[in-house]
């Protein structure tokens, strides 16, 4: 089995996030029209939960599986790549169990004493079976991706997404007459549902497309407590940042309906406000992650790869046009964020209130997409400890923030949205230092920063120029009309400023064509 270069796999994974977004795009905006921003709001207090149980359970050992395996494949040890992982599988499968048993036993006092609404315990419940497929499913994710081989994982997630989806739309509906808390609970059970049927497809995909052993290979086996400190020493550090990351989200999810009570609401005020933000405007804002969690994603094996052969010059290389390409997307999103919010929150959900919280979001948007990119390039480095840092920094201003300026009352959520661009601008300076020091890197102001800009800037102006035309006619029209012609403006310009040439979007084009 071939293995793919490091642009083939990020346009791969980007392709599959593509279509995961627009699937997930469809199911949000039915879904909040479902089961209205409280549903989603009550969902949302309980889903960061059950993530933090995931990164605890994983313990940052897909990664690893991805950096050990490209570098074992580097130095063409079929074996020592296949051993490293049947190792981490029986780590995760030991470690998935064990968590998944706690959390049976100590759900009822999470629904009592953490929880800031006592509807989401069987919302809760509904998600507990999810730990140990995600953990076995991610195991054999992190082995094709450490073969540099995204095909799986792109295959994988759209089928999850897909079943997650269909299932999730059926149980809910078939449940909402029972009460808000109910349809919920069918959120629950499309999310695991649909993770069940990934996990079972990339086990068979495993088997039939594993990397053969050449016959007559000689083991090079290192000693297994070695082995295990390798595991570990990547394994920790990722563990202790994404643990981090989503104790905050699980923190958020119970502070902020708290503070925004404190602030005057009632509970059902509290948790549909925050279903505004972490299911309308949030979404929308993530929407240009999908670039860059591909690039994240294919960056660790790639930069792993490059350093085995100590191709630093290649280091540089891949983590200047990663974050070229973070840059790039990232900008004219955010342009559209701020300039047409409240058109996309009440076309898309229905709900044009959200819009201010998109906007005041959107400040924060290009610093959240090269925070992520930078991780997955620290990470691929082996230097997984640094974004921990970073992120344990910028944590103190966002908790800081989400607790006194949610509980204005003048402010409410969107002191909570101007917390998180706040801790978004401040880790992703952080790991710019760091990038800077570890391996010289350097924005380039003309080519990175200002030509994107300007085209940027004259994509904001049409798309102005555009709102004030059609806006009394229809929001729909505004909307349709304003990001199709912005979105060519500033493709035409980033083209004649040279902040992109023909032959990049030729390379890409004949990478999509060879593998399609």
């Amino acid at each position: 089995m071939s293995r793919q270069s490091f642009v083939t796999g990020a346009l791969i994974l980007l392709a599959a996030s593509f279509i995961n977004r627009i699937i997930g795009f469809i199911y949000q905006i039915v879904i909040i029209r479902l089961i209205k921003p409280e549903g989603i709001g009550l969902f949302n207090m309980v889903f960061p939960v059950y993530i933090l149980v995931l990164v605890l359970a994983t313990m940052g050992i897909p990664v690893a599986i991805a950096k050990l395996v490209a570098e074992e494949m580097a130095k063409n040890n079929v074996r020592g790549a296949s051993r490293i992982f049947k190792i981490c599988l029986l780590i995760l499968v030991v470690s998935s169990v064990l968590f998944t048993a706690l959390l049976v036993m100590v759900s009822p006092l999470l629904t009592k004493y953490v929880f800031p609404n006592p509807k989401v315990y069987y919302i809760f419940l509904c998600l507990i079976p999810g730990v140990i497929v995600v953990s076995v499913c991610s195991a054999f994710r992190g082995y094709f991706q450490g073969l540099q081989q995204m095909t799986p994982t792109a295959i994988t997630q759209t089928l999850e997404q897909i079943v997650r989806v269909i299932a999730g739309l059926c149980i809910a509906y078939l449940l909402l007459p029972r009460g808000v808390e109910y349809a919920a609970v069918g959120v629950s059970l499309g999310v695991v549902i649909g993770e069940f049927v990934g996990c079972l497809t990339m086990i068979y995909l495993y088997f039939t497309r594993k990397q053969p052993v050449p016959a007559g290979a000689r083991p090079l086996y290192e000693p297994f407590r070695q082995t295990l400190s390798r595991i570990f020493g990547l394994g920790i550090p990722i563990t202790l940042t994404r643990f981090v990351s989503t104790l905050l989200i699980s923190a958020e999810a119970v502070l902020i309906p708290i503070r925004l009570q404190t602030a005057g609401m009632d509970i059902h005020q509290a948790t549909s406000v925050y279903g505004q933000l972490v299911g309308i405007a949030e979404t929308l804002l993530f929407t240009p992650t999908m670039i860059t969690i591909a690039l994240a994603t294919a960056l660790v094996p790639a930069i792993s790869d490059a350093l085995a052969l100590e191709n630093y010059r290649l280091v540089q290389t891949r983590t200047s046009k990663a974050l070229r390409i973070t840059i790039g997307a990232g900008l004219p999103c955010t342009v559209a964020f701020i300039l047409l919010p409240d058109e996309m929150c009440g076309v898309l959900f229905g709900y044009a209130e959200a819009g201010i919280i998109l906007a005041v979001l959107a400040i924060g948007g290009p610093f959240l997409y090269f925070q992520q990119t930078t991780t997955g390039i620290l990470q691929g480095m082996g230097e997984a400890v640094k974004p921990f840092k970073n992120l344990v920094i910028a944590s103190v201003f966002k908790i800081l923030g989400l607790y006194y300026l949610t509980a204005i009352p003048s402010l409410g959520i969107l002191g909570s949205a101007i917390s998180l661009s706040v801790s978004f601008i401040v880790m992703a300076i952080l790991n710019y230092l760091d990038l800077h020091q570890l391996v010289g890197y350097r924005i380039h102001l003309s080519h990175d920063i200002l030509k994107p800009s300007l085209a940027a800037l004259g994509m904001g102006v049409v798309i102005w120029q555009i709102k004030l035309v059609l806006l009394s006619f229809s929001p729909l029209l505004t909307l349709i009309v304003a990001l199709t012609a912005g979105g060519l403006v500033y493709i035409i310009l980033l083209l004649l400023l040279g902040g992109i040439h023909r032959k990049d979007f030729l390379q890409i084009f004949r990478l999509v064509i060879k593998r399609f």
